[in-house]
Formats: structure tokens, sequence, C-alpha cells
């Protein structure tokens, strides 16, 4: 008897109930955990040959649920599986990178703020991990045909994002330092990284907007593509983004305010960076998880909402669904 149809369990599907918000956030949680990344080389090895052995139809005796589970959420976490092949993702850009790299970048951010030369700095290092991770989770899995466009519109969005971020910071300064309290300024990096969200994640996806992506059946079966569906995604991924954004750029600035004018951060000022890189991995560590899962992975749309021509063709099916799903990206 193979594994599984001893264990019947579906490892193509996440763990926990997609379809609700608290099993969104389970499955995030798990894919963004920094523990993934003490993973020694061995033990990513055996997690991917448990999961090509099950998927295989091996017997794998005394194999249990949770250790199925375990292998899987390793796999996932270190390979890209574009579902003929499975490459190890680049160290830093792997999800479970996430917090760690980002609450360092972050917290710099938020105390080098004041100069020009600190913000040129940290927004392009911010940016270079962006295109770093945007790289490893999108173009990871294409084929080496589609490598050197990809390759092309990674390098333009990276180029776009870190001009827009840097100057948005540049000029908040500029005009808002003179004219507002000194709290007003801790805010300015969460202006930029916003206004470089906005500008990265629609040159990202761009072949999207202009061709649309696939809209799929209630049983995966590809109905058309939908331009309107690419943008309904790039909105939902924009506020997710934004909102762990928020959390981790909001709370700290105020928390590090107070703190300042204590007798603690008075006499040791060099403090002042590890504190607020601590107070920003706190919030990431929560904010996350909860922000990636604001949204279904698989989002839906009416079909009603469809471009025309898309939603006649669908209309002239025997069986015609109400809604129609599509991936909406990260």
């Amino acid at each position: 008897m193979s594994a599984y149809e001893r264990l019947k369990i579906d490892i193509s599907k996440p763990r926990y109930d997609q379809g609700t918000y608290w099993g969104r956030a389970q499955h995030f949680s798990i894919l963004t955990n920094p523990l993934n990344l003490l993973a020694s080389s061995q033990q990513l090895e055996d997690s991917k040959q448990i999961v090509n052995s099950y998927r295989n139809g091996a017997e794998l005796p005394g194999l249990t649920p949770d250790q199925l589970w375990r292998a899987k959420q390793l796999y996932d976490s270190a390979y890209h599986d574009n579902g003929t092949e499975s490459k190890k993702m680049f160290f830093f850009g792997r999800m479970s990178a996430m917090v760690p790299c980002n609450m360092v970048i972050t917290g710099c951010m938020m105390t080098f703020y004041k100069t020009t030369p600190a913000v040129v700095f940290w927004q392009w290092i911010n940016q270079s991990f962006n295109a770093a991770v945007n790289y490893t989770q999108k173009a990871g899995g294409v084929s080496s045909e589609g490598d050197k466009g990809e390759t092309q519109k990674l390098a333009v969005s990276y180029c776009a994002a870190t001009s827009g971020a840097v100057l948005t910071a540049i000029s908040l300064n500029k005009f808002m330092a003179p004219r507002f309290s000194p709290m007003i300024g801790r805010f300015v990096p969460l202006a930029a990284v916003a206004a470089a969200n906005a500008i990265n994640l629609p040159l990202m996806n761009v072949d999207g907007i202009k061709d649309g992506i696939p809209v799929l059946s209630a049983d995966g079966e590809e109905l058309g593509k939908s331009a309107k569906a690419a943008r309904s995604g790039i909105s939902q991924v924009l506020v997710s983004r934004i909102a762990m954004a928020m959390c981790a750029m909001f709370l700290p600035p105020i928390a590090m305010a107070k703190l300042e004018k204590r007798p603690f951060l008075t006499k040791y000022p060099k403090m002042n960076a590890p504190i607020q890189v601590l107070l920003v991995g706190a919030s990431l560590i929560f904010a996350t998880p909860l922000g990636c899962a604001f949204f279904p992975q698989m989002s839906s749309m009416k079909v009603s909402s469809l471009e025309p021509e898309l939603r006649s063709k669908i209309m002239a099916r025997p069986n015609l669904p109400d809604v129609v799903y599509y991936n909406k990206g990260l």
C-alpha cells in the first residue's frame, strides 16, 4: 500500500483551509517562518525525497501525517517547483528570509532617514532585497527561454522602484522637515516604501495588464485570460504589502519617539538602531503572515465583471459558472 493510500493527504494543496482568513494566516506563518532558514542541506534534501516519493506512490512505512506536512513545508520553503522540476531557491530570496532581512533593512531605514546619503543607501538596499525576492519567487521557475525577458522586466522594475523610493524620500525630507514636527519625518520611509510598491507591482505584471492572466473554473480548467483579473490581483497585493509595511513602520517610530526621551537612550544613543530593528522584527513576525493572508491566493471574480469578449465565451459554455478564479500573486 502506498503512503498516499494510507494517509489520504493531498499535498498539492495547503494544509489549512484557504477559504478562511485564519487558515491563510496559518499557511503563511509556516511559509514565512524564519526557522526554516536553519534547516541543513541534508534536512532539505530529505524533505525533497519524502515529497517526491510520496507523489510517486512510494510506500514510506512509518511516515506520519505530521512528518509528511513538515517535509512538505520545508520543501516549499526552499525549492521552486514548476511541476516538472524543482530548483533550490537563492537563500535570501526565500519567503522565510523576509522577516529577518526586512527587520534589519526597515529598522535601519527608519533610524537613518535624515541625511540624503543614508536615504539613498538604505532605499537602494531595500529595493535590491525586494528584487532578489521577486526574481527568486517569480523567475525561479521559468524556462530558460523565458529567463531573458523575465530578467529584463525585473531589472526595469528594480530601477524604477529604487528611483521612485529615493525621490519620494528625499522630496518629503526636503519639503516636510521644515514645516512639520520631527515625528512626521519618521514616517517618510513608509511613504517611500508605499511609492516603490505602487511603481514596482504594475511594472512586474505589465504582461498581465496588457494580455491578461489565466482565469480558471472551480475545477481548475483554464477559461481564458483577463486583464481585469490581473489589475484586481495587483490591487490586492498592493494593499497587502502596504498593510505589512504600515504595521512595521508605523508603531515602532511612535515607540522610539518616547524611548529616545528616556535616560537609557540618552546615555547610549548607539542603541537606537538595534532597538529599532528589534521593534520592527517583533512587528514583522505577525504582520508578514497576517498581511499575506488578506486575500485568497486563488482569488475570485464574477463572470459578469469580466471583459465582454471573455464573458461571452464563458456564457456560451453548457455549465455556466457564476465566478472564475485567478492567482493574484504575491
